[in-house]
């Protein structure tokens, strides 16, 4: 499994990134990962959709919690060809409680905690701390990689206006 250094820091400090590099052009790794009530789903479900994916730390950090209820409202504007997918190492019963409690319903969350295929695959998995790194994802129609911003301090917000235009410019 490759390693990666000096890309990303938590809390200043830096961690290493498990997995390959994901770029523009790529295909979207296809892996499964465990839904609100435990159900397995392939992301290849959601080919034939534009598909914005945020990986996070934890649905119950403050940076996490702003970015998933932004992505949650923005989703709501976009429309049934486009789908949020939420992605952390929480387990799906708290991810489930999370949403619930914050009203939550247009954003998809989904939990890598059982294989960490996700975070592998996708290169933002943290080593340190088995946890995956802040990073935002669009994916086209096909299956392509059409845009990656990977965050260099995880306490950090996404650039949302960026991977939203980059969505609505595959609609």
């Amino acid at each position: 499994m490759p390693e990666r250094t000096g890309l990303v820091t938590l809390g200043g400090n830096p961690v290493t990134l498990l997995g390959n590099e994901l770029k523009v052009g790529d295909d979207a790794p296809d892996v499964e990962v465990v839904d609100n009530d435990l159900q397995p789903v392939k992301l290849s479900t959601f080919k034939g959709k534009v598909a914005i994916v945020a990986s996070v730390p934890s649905l119950d950090t403050d940076v996490c919690d702003v970015e998933t209820r932004r992505f949650n409202q923005e989703a709501g504007k976009l429309g049934d060809d486009v789908v949020v997918l939420t992605i952390s190492m929480d387990l799906p019963f708290a991810q489930k409680r999370w949403c619930g409690a914050t009203g939550v319903e247009t954003v998809k969350t989904f939990s890598d905690h059982r294989t960490a295929a996700f975070g592998e695959a996708w290169g933002v998995l943290i080593k340190e701390f088995r946890l995956l790194a802040r990073a935002v994802f669009v994916v086209n129609r096909g299956g392509d990689v059409t845009y990656v911003e990977v965050l260099k301090e995880v306490g950090t917000e996404p650039d949302y206006d960026a991977a939203l235009k980059a969505a609505k410019e595959l609609l």
